[in-house]
């Protein structure tokens, strides 16, 4: 039997994100620094046969529905776009928590596609992988390619790939699920008008310092709504911020998940220490955002 192919599904974060309006389709326009995780879910691939997925992992009952997950529709979103593909049976160990704006599915999706590119061998700039992914969600085209970027529009327009500093971090989700859709309902226009990101800014912050001293400058205009839905996300922000060493605390993307960073990845496996010591039902997790992952 052919050794299957097996990728990472790294969890996107949003260090900042910008809601700058609702479009008349009903979606909105956003505007957000994202990096990746040196952690995630983690997929692969038998080639041949029938396409199917099998979930596990910790995660894997929150899931939901075979159905229903994004890997099985991108896998169809490209065959759709490349008849004769050979597809298969995917293995996906779920180990993020869900509807944690963490893009996680999303995650899922961009591995799954990656995979199959893999087994045809197409090249990682095929058309169609972008198309697929569109197709397949608004977070997935980024996670294709899972690099830091600036993402606008619903998530379709990328930047060039950033090579950020590390960023230590440590990640907390109270257990609580967010609905994307309803904490967007709940989004106000800032009274203040919205400096736009510059990516050729961002990518002269090579130092450590200089980019948690820009990332300070900014928010997730989604952390209101967000709390208002779910008030313990405030809680686990106050936690955060009141750690030793912690630099900044702020939710990613829809939320629940929160994140805070450090100087170190020494302090922030303490304060992650910390954390799942006094919130044992908490899903917490040090490790790093961004660094150069070519």
């Amino acid at each position: 039997m052919p050794v299957p192919l097996v990728e990472n599904a790294p969890a996107k974060v949003n260090l900042t994100l910008r809601v700058l309006r609702r479009r008349d389709d009903g979606y909105h326009e956003i505007e957000s620094l994202v990096a990746f995780a040196d952690f995630g879910d983690r997929l692969s691939l038998s080639r041949g046969g029938e396409l199917k997925l099998q979930v596990r992992g910790p995660s894997a009952v929150a899931a939901g529905e075979d159905a229903d997950n994004l890997v099985l529709k991108a896998a169809r979103a490209l065959a759709a776009r490349r008849p004769g593909i050979v597809l298969g049976a995917f293995r996906l160990d779920k180990r993020l928590p869900v509807a944690a704006g963490l893009g996680g599915g999303s995650a899922d999706a961009g591995a799954a596609l990656r995979l199959i590119a893999q087994a045809n061998g197409l090249p990682h700039d095929d058309p169609h992988l972008y198309a697929a992914a569109r197709a397949t969600g608004a977070d997935v085209p980024v996670c294709l390619d899972p690099r830091a970027r600036v993402m606008r529009g619903i998530g379709d327009l990328l930047s060039a790939p950033l090579s950020l500093p590390p960023l230590p971090a440590v990640l907390v989700n109270p257990g609580v699920a967010l609905a994307t859709k309803a904490v967007f309902a709940g989004w106000r226009p800032a009274a203040a008008q919205v400096v736009a990101l510059d990516p050729a800014a961002v990518a002269k912050l090579t130092s450590r310092d200089q980019l948690l001293q820009y990332l300070a400058t900014q928010s997730n205009d989604l952390e209101e709504p967000a709390i208002a839905l779910k008030p313990v996300i405030a809680d686990v922000l106050t936690g955060l911020r009141g750690l030793p060493g912690c630099r900044l605390a702020r939710m990613s993307g829809s939320g629940a998940t929160c994140f805070g960073l450090f100087s170190s990845a020494t302090v922030a496996r303490a304060a992650g220490k910390v954390l799942r010591d006094k919130y044992q039902h908490w899903w917490v997790k040090a490790g790093v955002l961004g660094g150069d992952r070519t």
